[in-house]
């Protein structure tokens, strides 16, 4: 079975075959922020690893494009947008709003919590189960409706 670096270096060559300099520039940047967390953490990186690297490149993007939108600045908010698009073909498929909150509703019951005050509690166990399926900015505003 390959890993998600493999599928991305084998990306990478068929894009430099079809001289899309876009996705072969996208990708070579991913392969290069994989090596650099190597590096970092002194041992090859597990997809699990890999997986949450991606999650905050992709992060990275959606903000990034919605920064450039807000300045007008339109051709480079597509160009994160397109980066962005080819980051998330190597993340797992994204749950719904609707299936994150059913998770953050049995996570609630699970925990017990009953209030506000609960907050902490119902974070450290929900954002295991969604960490990489689900935009993590957007769990605190689930959690705070459903403690509501």
């Amino acid at each position: 079975m390959a890993t998600i670096l493999d599928q991305i270096q084998a990306d990478t060559k068929d894009a430099m075959r079809a001289r899309d300099t876009e996705s072969t520039t996208a990708l070579r940047m991913l392969a290069s922020s994989i090596k650099n967390r190597e590096i970092e953490l002194r041992r090859p990186l597990t997809d699990d690893d890999i997986t949450s690297l991606l999650s905050t490149e992709a992060k990275k993007r959606r903000e990034a494009a919605q920064a450039y939108r807000t300045g007008e600045r339109i051709e480079l908010a597509e160009k994160e947008e397109r980066e962005l698009a080819i980051i998330q073909k190597y993340l797992p498929a994204q749950l719904s709003d609707e299936e994150a909150a059913e998770i953050v509703a049995q996570t609630i019951a699970e925990v017990g919590a009953e209030s506000k005050k609960d907050m902490a509690r119902v974070m450290g166990a929900v954002m295991p189960k969604l960490k990489g399926v689900y935009d993590g900015s957007k769990v605190k505003d689930l959690v705070m409706q459903k403690l509501s």
